[in-house]
């Protein structure tokens, strides 16, 4: 077995197996914490809309932080939003869902998400680059966090560099590509990653808090 039917084959379908389980494994944990009980009356009951609040009104930094975090923000919009383009709406992976799940939806032109790759590997570059300058960051970092920007810079640029017929035989860097692509799902319930699946669950469930207390958020 070449590495391109290895990538596509066994190793394909061993990523989605830990990427399942791990996540059922993580949200588990989350989902079945037991809740203790807050005796105290609701001061509102509009818990709903005080989680959508909360999600929405979390997607920008407060005015008095936005002038010191615009770089950061930008940047950081720029990844997911990059992040989100290439994933989602590249020919390549459309077809690859339809494959595997049987549905699709409408892809970008390749030059498009071309340039949304550049951009998202230019922003992580920014991202670790200005971590490595902060000493704060640097010590509020560790592997996790490394690993993590790893993990997620490794597809975007061997996407690239294979979209670019770049960096040896197209096969061996197609096989690369999808490799690192599965090693980022393995990582994903594990790490900080998880974040992409919990990030608006706690948010809204702290939104519905602070709305049940009659918290202002």
């Amino acid at each position: 077995m070449d590495l391109l039917s290895f990538a596509r084959g066994p190793a394909l379908q061993w990523s989605l197996v830990i990427l399942v389980l791990g996540l059922a494994w993580r949200l588990a944990g989350v989902l079945l914490q037991p809740q203790k009980r807050d005796f105290s009356a609701p001061r509102s009951t509009a818990t709903v809309a005080g989680a959508w609040r909360m999600i929405l009104r979390r997607m920008w930094p407060k005015p008095e932080f936005a002038a010191g975090s615009a770089v950061g923000t930008g940047t950081g919009y720029v990844l997911h939003l990059g992040l989100f383009v290439v994933v989602f709406l590249a020919a390549p992976h459309v077809v690859f869902v339809k494959g595997l799940l049987g549905f699709s939806w409408p892809h970008l032109p390749n030059t498009v998400v071309t340039v949304a790759g550049a951009l998202t590997l230019a922003a992580l570059i920014a991202m670790l680059a200005m971590r490595l300058a902060s000493p704060v960051k640097r010590l509020l970092s560790n592997f996790d966090d490394y690993f993590s920007w790893f993990v997620t810079a490794a597809p975007v640029a061997t996407g690239l560099a294979a979209t670019a017929h770049f960096g040896g035989p197209y096969e061996t860097v197609l096989a690369v590509h999808i490799l690192s692509a599965e090693l980022l799902l393995v990582w994903l319930p594990f790490g900080k990653l998880m974040h992409v699946f919990l990030v608006f669950l706690s948010r809204g469930a702290t939104g519905a808090a602070f709305a049940r207390k009659g918290a202002a958020i």
